[in-house]
């Protein structure tokens, strides 16, 4: 049973979420041939101030 934690900062729709975490059973379960039932995925988001990237800080993109 994969187990897949997705860290990314705040700002998404509903709609994105659901899509990501969709695609990403699709993917194991194309890839590994791990049943989709068994795939267990979520979303951690972290708020844009507190994350950097490339020396910026996200909310001042």
């Amino acid at each position: 049973m994969p187990f897949i934690q997705v860290t990314m900062a705040a700002g998404r729709t509903a709609e994105q979420k659901r899509a990501l975490l969709a695609a990403l059973a699709d993917a194991v379960e194309t890839s590994t041939g791990t049943p989709r039932t068994s795939v267990r995925a979520w979303i951690v988001e972290v708020e844009p101030a507190e994350v950097i990237a490339g020396g910026t800080i996200l909310a001042d993109r």
